[in-house]
């Protein structure tokens, strides 16, 4: 089932959020991730946050920030089983239009949201991470 966050979400939420990133992420370096882990923690009461739970475990969520999307992290374990689409219907269903960054370098990613829509828009420089992104763009046709 897919609901708002709770605050007594907010560890296994930002464990996810940790872990996906070191995985996906291996061209940044884990530093980075680690170094932001709290600051994330601190800003997801303030954002609209829904997650996936099943059998009373949150297994993954999205974050979002109007019609642009945070994120979408699923737990190591439950990865290809369908929740990252699961939550991107849930959102697609709220908004007209989504738009987010991915890293040119996480292909995986880009051919999921591909596959579900999104096209690229433009390319730019993540200033923090100096890594090439796309910003991709889905409307609701």
């Amino acid at each position: 089932m897919i609901r708002k966050l709770l605050n007594g979400d907010i560890d296994r939420v930002a464990d996810i959020w940790l872990k996906t990133n070191l995985k996906a992420h291996y061209f940044i370096s884990n530093q980075y991730w680690k170094s932001n882990y709290e600051l994330v923690k601190e800003m997801m009461p303030q954002s609209e946050v829904y997650v996936f739970e099943a059998d009373k475990m949150i297994q993954g969520f999205v974050g979002l920030n109007d019609e642009y999307i945070e994120g979408i992290f699923v737990s190591d374990e439950m990865q290809s089983c369908g929740i990252g689409k699961f939550l991107l219907d849930y959102i697609k269903d709220k908004k007209v239009s989504l738009r987010l960054n991915v890293y040119q370098k996480n292909a995986r990613a880009i051919s999921f949201y591909q596959r579900e829509g999104f096209i690229i828009q433009c390319e730019d420089l993540d200033e923090a991470t100096g890594e090439k992104e796309y910003t991709m763009l889905w409307k609701r046709k």
